[in-house]
């Protein structure tokens, strides 16, 4: 299917933001410069990040019907099944835009290389106009990403590209409930077979961090490294990796808390489409679950809830 419309996603610069915060661009540079700031460095990445748009805006302009949205526009925006999203920002564009996109391919241009990483880009932007041209046709490799999804009861559900959080919105002790499923190989007579044994734990920790392969050299990594670091054992970061396109996710229980109430046997584990991991919160208030970092977009997480963490049917279609 031949796609027909190209929806081209900016964002909102660090200068513009400090214009936004401070009002004029004088006020701006007094307040950064009585703090011993350089003003040139966001001068300097502002100019070159809109002398890039320019440059996508007039490649897309001469490649049919496209339009233009703002990162603040994406929990609004309707995208078509028949759109092409291109996103022109730094990884963290492409996080938040994952969530809002459906089976629309996605070409993902870094900007600024000498300031961003390129974890996600499809292409320099040099071959961005040829890569641009074989997408609307259909005709690009695609990398498809795995996503993780929280789903209440109640149907509410919340989506990660990177990682889910469930825990408290302050900095106490998060209080909860784990339940998953283990295999056990068992030998009979006549053959061997799996037993799939459910595992229930309460807890009290804080908090969870549930990954996907995207985000397995991130959060996961670090929290595994750290608990590694304290028990004085070595840990390898890359041991924490696993594929972006892996049919599970992974999670573990950051520093688990040991009571006649609460056990500390599940510290770690993965999840399927199949073999979900379901949470019940026994917290009265404060219980959040939020989805790659951004704490301002959550679900409520309290006392009777359960959540459902499996990897999401939907898979992010990446621009390669």
């Amino acid at each position: 299917m031949d796609l027909e419309k190209i929806v081209l996603v900016k964002k909102e610069t660090d200068w513009e933001k400090l214009l936004r915060r401070y009002a004029t661009a004088s006020q701006a540079k007094f307040q950064l410069q009585s703090r011993g700031e350089d003003v040139s460095f966001y001068l300097s990445s502002h100019q070159d990040y809109h002398q890039s748009l320019e440059e996508v805006q007039k490649i897309v302009a001469g490649n049919g019907r496209w339009q233009v949205i703002d990162k603040e526009e994406l929990p609004t925006f309707l995208f078509s099944q028949r759109d092409l999203v291109v996103a022109l920002g730094d990884p963290g564009l492409f996080v938040n835009l994952a969530k809002y996109v459906g089976e629309q391919p996605v070409i993902s241009l870094n900007p600024e290389p000498a300031r961003y990483a390129n974890t996600f880009v499809s292409c320099e932007k040099q071959t961005f106009p040829e890569i641009l041209k074989l997408a609307l046709k259909g005709k690009t490799q695609i990398e498809e990403l795995t996503m993780a999804e929280a789903r209440l009861e109640d149907g509410q559900t919340l989506y990660a590209l990177n990682d889910l959080f469930i825990g408290r919105k302050t900095h106490v002790s998060a209080r909860y409930t784990l339940s998953l499923s283990r295999e056990n190989e068992i030998n009979l007579e006549i053959k061997s077979e799996k037993i799939i044994e459910r595992i229930t734990e309460r807890q009290s920790s804080s908090g969870i961090i549930i990954s996907t392969g995207s985000g397995s050299t991130g959060w996961l990594t670090s929290a595994l490294v750290g608990a590694y670091g304290i028990a004085e054992m070595e840990y390898k970061a890359e041991s924490a990796a696993f594929p972006r396109n892996a049919d599970y996710l992974q999670f573990v229980v950051r520093e688990p808390f040991p009571s006649p109430l609460t056990g500390t046997s599940i510290t770690k584990g993965s999840c399927t489409a199949k073999d979900p991991l379901y949470v019940t919160s026994n917290m009265p208030e404060d219980g959040v679950i939020f989805s790659d970092g951004i704490e301002s977009d959550y679900l409520q997480f309290n006392a009777g809830s359960t959540a459902t963490i499996k990897p999401a049917e939907r898979k992010v279609k990446l621009v390669r």
